[in-house]
Parts: structure tokens; C-alpha cells; sequence
């Protein structure tokens, strides 16, 4: 048995066109049951006709929306079915969303207080469902930032709420707002508040760093007495109630310029229910942005490994080759992955948030071909090689350990004329083996264990550029190879 009100309801859906399915679903009850009231209403049928609406057009699309998202708010409704020609006001799309879920308009007391303009901006993180990067999650947060007498509201979004990204955020919107308050609201979240003990409260160092470059006061709210901040928590609800339902987002970059677009189009110019103004219209009073704005990126301090990469958010980013061994410094926003050798931009990538990449830039890899193209083409270089493969791994190791390569080949070849090529190979050796590389190394172990094959060095010439003469060792099988022909030739 089912009261008469719900009796009511199937004859009121009914004649407003929905299906006896649908019916069924809004009101939660069965098909047959529908069925049934429909065949036999009594005198219900009796009451006047409905009026036509100009929702009828676009109930089952409401209908959908409700399917799709069961908390969707009237203003997103209504944006979607103006684009399809409807004409009419918000207030029968709110009674239409109120009759399809059942619900009873519900008003709560509040407490509200007005600040002057330019004297208090409020924030706080929203958290928002991940986005997915292949085969990685990214857990998506939201800072939102209202300047409480217009109401002005900017919104940053990211991945991340350390303390970087909430400066990167706050100074995003001093630049959307284009100045700033004297006041500044917060929540007791660790990257403004670090203690509180009653009415004692201490600061994060970093965020009154920050602040100080703006001359803006911090204020913290009581715990647990959200409406002390009532504004921001509003516009999170707005956020997830008018900009979130129905949209798709892919990475980050899209749904900060979706919010951007949002803000422009909507938030910022739509009449606010308290003020009766659009907040574009009233903002004013704010102080005006330093000449000097901080940098408030993400940093950190990177050795650059033999890959030519620093390792950072679980990705490699790659460097010019020169710099591999050196400590460099690392600095990454929303969008960008810049690095520095001391204050020289050395390398930018397009911040990845993939997890386990390479990211390369196409000119250090060239780099590298270039610096190995140039070693094979070096006279020097190709006389050492031809002592055999232990040579091609002893120049591989020094390039890899960034020792000069001209130094080190010219000081082996003269231990090659002073022991000859059998000790230079065994020196080799047995510095690949004891993990010490270097010319130096290399003497000492053929000092220590063997004699010089000869007790004279080549006489000295005039001209420095025949000194430096030397012959590949030659490969004795292509002479037994001659000296075989010949007897053949012979016989």
C-alpha cells in the first residue's frame, strides 16, 4: 500500500510524459505498482489538467542528467538546456529537479559578516576525484581563493598541496585579481599552521615568508568552526555543484583552463545571491603587486647522472652531456620542469606526470653523438683503439667519468712506447679491475710490476707536430696472410 501523495505523483509524472519506467525509478517503487494506480486513480483523474511547461521538452534530457549525476544543481541544468533553446528562468528547472528527486526545500540559519573591500581574502584545498595518466593516478586537489566583499573567485588546481603549490596558487590569484588584501583566512592546514595551542597559534615560517613580500597579516580559524570561513566553503560547493558535474577532463593543463574559462564566463560575472552584484563589478580596494614577484616553484638540488638525466617526481629529465657529475638545481610548476647550473637555464621539459618516463630533449642526444663522432675522428683516439677492445672500454670509461679525454690518451700512449702494447693492455686491465681509471693509475700499476721494454725514449725532434707521430699497432694475422700467399705462389 502506498500513500496518497505518491498516488499523486505517478498521475503528475505520468501526464508530464515520463514513462511508466522511469516513474518506477524516480519514486523507487515497482513497474506494476505504477501500473496498477495509472489503471485505477479514482477520482484523482478528476483534478485539473497540468499546464504545459517549457521544461516538457527537455525532462527526459533533465531526466539523464539526474541518471548521470544525482546531485546535479539547477544552474548546470540550465546551462546545458539553454544551449538547446531553452528559453525559460532558473526557478522551474529547481521545482522540476525538486520534484524528480523527491525532495522538500530545506533552509538552514547562518551566520554571515561583510568585510570592506580589499581587507580580507579567504582560502582553502577542495579535493577533487583523480586523473588518470595511463596507466598512474594523480590525486587532483583544488585551492580556492575569495576576496570576501566581491566575492572574486579564483581557483588553482593541482596535484600537489605542498607548500610550493600553495604559494604558486595564492600568487596565480594576486595576478588574476591583479592586487591584494591585508588579511588573509586559512584553515589550520600544516602549510600555514604548524601549532596551536588555545589561542596561541604559530605560523609556518615558509608561509609568513611568503606573505611578507605582499605585507598580508595571516589569520587562522578556529577549529572546527567552518562558517568563521564561509565564503571559500561556499565557493568549493559552487565549484563542485556548477563547474564539476558533467564536464570531462583529461590532465591538469585542461582542467585549469576549464576552471579559467569557468571563472570568466560564469562565476565572476553571474549576480551573486548576497551581494545582488557580479563580483567582477565589485572588486576594489586591493593593494597593488610588488614590482618583484617571488619564485615560488617546486626546487630541489640534483646531481645529473651518467645518463645525462636528473631523477625527480619518479622521471628522468635529461641535461646537455656536459654537465653530467655536476650539482644542479631543479624547479618545476604545474606546466614546466626547468633546470639550472648556478643561474644559467640549462634545460626545460613539459612536465610529465606519467610515472617511470625519459624525457629527452633531441639536441642532447645529439650532443652526445657529437662528442663520440669527434673522439673517433681524433688521430690520437684511433692510435689507442688500435691497441685492442680493452682500449675501446678504457675510453668509454673515461668519457663516462668526465676525465679529459686528451690528457689521458696522450699519457697511455706514451706508456705504450715506453712498455709496448702486451704491458699497456695488461696496465688496462687491471685498472678496469681495481676501478681506479687514469693514465696515472695505469703507470703506477706497470711501474710497481714490470720493466720498461726499452731504457731510451724516441729522440726528441724540432718540430713538435712529428713528435707527436705515432703508428697503429699493426694485426699480425693480415702478415702471415701475405707470407702464406706468397709460398703458395711459390709452390
Amino acid at each position: 500500500m502506498i500513500s496518497r501523495r505518491t498516488v499523486l505523483e505517478i498521475v503528475q509524472l505520468k501526464e508530464q510524459g515520463f514513462s511508466i519506467r522511469s516513474i518506477a525509478r524516480q519514486l523507487q517503487i515497482d513497474r506494476e505498482t505504477v501500473t496498477k494506480y495509472l489503471a485505477d486513480v479514482g477520482p484523482v483523474k478528476a483534478r485539473r489538467a497540468i499546464q504545459k511547461s517549457k521544461l516538457d521538452p527537455y525532462k527526459e534530457m533533465i531526466a539523464g542528467m539526474i541518471c548521470q549525476c544525482s546531485d546535479v544543481k539547477a544552474p548546470v541544468v540550465l546551462q546545458r538546456i539553454k544551449d538547446k533553446g531553452f528559453t525559460g528562468e532558473i526557478t522551474i528547472v529547481r521545482d522540476l529537479l525538486r520534484q524528480l528527486r523527491g525532495e522538500s526545500l530545506q533552509r538552514q540559519a547562518f551566520i554571515r559578516f561583510e568585510t570592506e573591500p580589499g581587507e580580507q581574502i579567504q582560502i582553502d584545498w577542495g579535493h577533487f576525484p583523480s586523473l588518470t595518466y595511463g596507466a598512474d593516478r594523480r590525486k587532483l586537489y583544488a585551492l580556492a581563493v575569495v576576496e570576501g566583499h566581491s566575492r572574486m573567485l579564483y581557483v588553482y588546481f593541482s596535484h600537489s598541496q605542498k607548500q610550493s603549490y600553495l604559494h604558486q596558487g595564492l600568487l596565480e590569484a594576486f595576478a588574476y585579481f591583479s592586487g591584494v588584501s591585508k588579511e588573509i583566512v586559512v584553515d589550520n592546514m600544516l602549510t600555514a599552521v604548524t601549532e596551536r595551542v588555545g589561542t596561541v597559534i604559530r605560523f609556518n615560517e615558509a608561509f609568513l615568508e611568503f606573505l611578507g613580500k605582499f605585507g598580508i597579516h595571516p589569520c587562522a580559524c578556529t577549529i572546527r568552526a567552518p562558517h568563521e570561513k564561509g565564503k571559500v566553503e561556499n565557493a568549493i560547493k559552487y565549484l563542485r555543484q556548477n563547474f564539476w558535474p558533467l564536464r570531462e577532463v583529461t590532465t591538469l593543463n585542461d582542467v585549469q583552463e576549464q576552471v579559467r574559462q569557468w571563472l570568466d564566463t560564469v562565476a565572476n560575472v553571474r549576480k551573486h545571491a548576497t551581494t545582488g552584484q557580479r563580483p567582477v563589478d565589485r572588486l576594489q580596494g586591493l593593494h597593488p603587486l610588488p614590482d618583484f614577484l617571488p619564485d615560488c616553484r617546486e626546487t630541489a638540488s640534483l646531481k645529473v647522472h651518467k645518463d645525462f638525466g636528473v631523477r625527480f617526481d619518479a622521471n628522468v629529465y635529461t641535461v646537455p652531456p656536459w654537465a653530467i657529475g655536476k650539482q644542479v638545481t631543479l624547479k618545476a610548476d604545474n606546466r614546466l620542469v626547468s633546470v639550472y647550473l648556478k643561474e644559467k637555464l640549462i634545460a626545460c621539459h613539459q612536465r610529465c606526470w606519467k610515472r617511470q618516463q625519459r624525457l629527452e630533449v633531441p639536441g642532447h642526444l645529439q650532443q652526445v653523438k657529437k662528442i663520440r663522432k669527434r673522439l673517433l675522428q681524433d688521430r690520437q683516439v684511433i692510435v689507442f683503439l688500435s691497441v685492442g677492445e680493452v682500449a675501446l672500454q678504457y675510453l668509454n670509461h673515461l668519457a663516462e667519468l668526465r676525465l679529459s679525454i686528451k690528457k689521458n690518451i696522450t699519457g697511455l700512449l706514451r706508456l705504450r712506447d715506453e712498455f709496448g702494447d702486451t704491458s699497456l693492455i695488461y696496465g688496462l686491465q687491471k685498472s678496469l679491475e681495481k676501478k681506479v681509471i687514469g693514465a696515472d693509475y695505469v703507470r703506477n700499476i706497470l711501474y710497481q710490476e714490470m720493466t720498461p721494454i726499452t731504457s731510451h725514449l724516441p729522440v726528441t725532434l724540432k718540430q713538435e707536430e712529428l713528435n707527436a707521430i705515432r703508428l697503429t699497432t699493426p694485426a699480425l694475422a693480415e702478415y702471415d696472410a701475405i707470407a702464406i700467399k706468397r709460398r703458395k705462389g711459390n709452390g
